[in-house]
């Protein structure tokens, strides 16, 4: 099989010839800038500088000799800008904090503060205050809230969010549509468009770290509660959300047509490591109807299958998730309360591809022997790959400081296992 028909294959719950295999495809499937400098050389890949894909996260771009050596599936069409709102290009040197050297964008400004954070300003603008920081010896970057005052009495959602959900410019879809046409011309890969655009309530969004001005609820804490306290706000700007996302939805599909398989839909994570953020009754009265109507206009005006992520337990919000339409269920946090893989496989794996659910980032993949590394591996291979439906993927991000030794067991074991 090529690439492409393996991914496809894993979509339609068809067994391939081999497990197909994902990292940087997605901005959840990637590998922090850093970590993926020291993997590249203990694969013997050329010493070069690693490009930083995603800023937000400091993912690494996934470039063609790394894809070779690990036998890599599918691609990401990523969009022109970056999440902070700038033209991500121009690449010039750039230290992490933790002393590596990386190439970013020479559109990303950024200025120290007094106690040596990073400082990120939306759109590259130093005229409105700055929107995210990178702390001293840290590795990713935080929001930075600038909720402003808000008028109880006089609240408008669609009006406060006009400017975070916006229609794509010509420039966006011309960019989208030169990629997807270069990687289906001179390449077997299955692509994933990097959308985005139906992630409600998602809390790296909500704050709007690429807006210039952000009016209106911008605190994660005075969203959720004004799920009970305004409810009609938090339905307005979700409603605003769903008209703009088919909206963009079209244009995508003009630009990308049939020659794209996964459309890349939401980041939003609904769960803790313990359960829910919300009750099930919370997800039907203000997320499904949205999200179905999404998934519902993907199924009926193209062939592609619709990605959705989200960390944590959300076992009480599958079965809603599976009649709104979600093809595919990512990162498939099995460490997260109530889900277990055996479950997910066997009450789950005709109603969802599961892509992801291959090595635990949290504990095992940066704190285990490669030895557990190997044997988790394998395990979860075994279960997830029979009957298809399964794209394997760490769960998540690999994070900075993993152990390289870690990640070439974790491979080694993927290639062992589709020998």
């Amino acid at each position: 099989m090529t690439s492409k028909e393996r991914i496809q294959a894993a979509l339609k719950h068809e067994q391939s010839d081999k497990v197909p295999v994902d990292l940087g495809s997605t901005t959840v499937t990637g590998m922090h800038a850093s970590t993926m400098t020291k993997f590249r050389k203990a694969l013997g890949l050329e010493d070069r500088f690693v490009k930083v894909e995603e800023p937000f996260q400091i993912l690494g771009m996934v470039e063609q000799d790394l894809r070779d050596a690990l036998h890599i599936d599918v691609v990401g069409i990523y969009p022109i800008k970056t999440f902070f709102g700038f033209k991500n290009d121009r690449w010039v040197e750039w230290m992490l904090q933790d002393g590596t050297n990386v190439l970013a964008s020479k559109n990303m400004l950024l200025k120290e503060d007094t106690n040596g954070d990073l400082l990120m300003y939306p759109q590259s603008n130093l005229n409105v205050p700055p929107s995210a920081r990178l702390p001293k010896g840290g590795y990713y970057f935080d929001t930075i809230v600038r909720q402003e005052e808000i008028n109880e009495d006089n609240t408008n959602g669609r009006a406060d969010f006009i400017n975070d959900y916006a229609l794509m410019t010509d420039e966006e879809l011309d960019h989208i549509k030169k990629t997807v046409d270069d990687y289906y011309r001179n390449s077997e890969y299955a692509m994933v468009g990097i959308f985005g655009g139906g992630g409600f309530g998602d809390a790296s969004i909500i704050p709007g770290p690429g807006m210039l001005r952000t009016p209106g609820v911008r605190k994660l804490e005075d969203w959720l509660m004004w799920h009970l306290l305004s409810p009609e706000y938090i339905k307005d700007v979700f409603a605003y959300q769903t008209e703009i996302c088919l909206k963009n939805l079209e244009l995508y599909y003009q630009a990308a047509g049939d020659k794209l398989d996964i459309i890349y839909i939401s980041g939003t994570d609904y769960g803790t490591q313990k359960g829910e953020f919300i009750s099930p009754d919370f997800f039907r009265e203000f997320y499904k109807e949205n999200i179905k109507t999404i998934n519902d206009w993907v199924h009926q005006n193209t062939p592609w299958k619709t990605f959705f992520h989200s960390c944590g337990s959300i076992v009480n919000l599958l079965d809603d998730f599976a009649e709104a339409g979600v093809d595919i269920l990512n990162p498939v946090q099995i460490s997260a309360k109530g889900m277990n893989a055996r479950m997910l496989k066997e009450k789950y794996g005709d109603k969802f591809t599961f892509w992801g659910a291959s090595i635990d980032t949290q504990q095992v993949l940066p704190f285990g022997t490669p030895e557990e590394v190997a044997m988790q591996t394998k395990e979860r291979l075994e279960l997830f790959s029979k009957g298809g439906g399964f794209v394997c993927a760490s769960i998540h991000n690999v994070q900075p400081n993993t152990p390289v030794e870690n990640l070439l067991a974790f491979y080694n074991a993927i290639e062992e296992f589709n020998k």
